[in-house]
């Protein structure tokens, strides 16, 4: 009898040779790939809550790469590939030069129109060639939060940058807006404060929480 969870890993094993093809070809056997991949499918299928609002796809790539990475650290083999070396380097070059014109930073989709790449790749190749993401908030008692992303390897990077976007996007879009404004645009806390219309005591309080709420959930 075929059930839910197999017709849902049926539809998606699309997804896992479309991710198992991007390691194709460095130093472990596809078929492996393949299978460590539908590891973390299952896994996606199993831990999946549709109550959160967010995409199957979308919570599935950092638990299929996951699995994958792990192939790659017990081998030693790990590596990106030429093409996102160059997708990451024209899209560095981009930002640069749309951040003198506009005075911000330009989203993925801004940057992959601008490169004429695609937003996936795009992403993967920031997310994969990008110094660790470190979201960092002083208040004026001198307390500071932090949450870094490790950097073991560039999968590893990877991986991680997924599950953090991954969990920024299940945040409500007040919150979200917050913390694209401070860390993505890089705007003071107290330019947020005006664009969202409160104060910068505010915003120190507010951001304060949220980077609590992102820590724990990726912990």
């Amino acid at each position: 009898m075929t059930t839910t969870r197999d017709v849902t890993a049926s539809e998606n094993m699309g997804l896992v040779h479309s991710i198992a093809q991007r390691f194709k070809g460095r130093g472990i056997e596809y078929d492996d790939l393949v299978g460590a991949g539908c590891v973390g499918l299952v896994k996606a299928i199993d831990r999946f809550d549709e109550s959160r609002g967010l995409c199957f796809s979308t919570y599935a790539v950092p638990l299929i790469m996951g699995e994958i990475k792990g192939l790659f650290r017990q081998s030693g083999a790990v590596r990106v590939s030429r093409s996102l070396k160059d997708i990451a380097l024209k899209a560095s070059r981009f930002t640069e030069e749309y951040k003198k014109r506009t005075g911000r930073e330009p989203s993925v989709s801004e940057i992959a129109q601008g490169i004429g790449a695609d937003a996936e790749h795009t992403a993967e190749a920031l997310c994969a060639c990008r110094q660790p993401l470190s979201l960092t908030v002083s208040d004026d008692a001198d307390e500071e939060t932090q949450l870094d992303i490790p950097t073991e390897s560039q999968e590893e990077r990877l991986s991680e940058n997924l599950s953090l976007y991954q969990e920024l996007s299940t945040l409500p879009s007040n919150e979200r807006e917050i913390i694209e404004l401070r860390y993505f645009r890089e705007l003071t806390q107290s330019q947020t404060a005006r664009l969202i219309g409160t104060s910068q005591v505010q915003i120190s309080r507010r951001e304060k929480k949220i980077l609590k709420k992102l820590k724990d959930k990726l912990s």
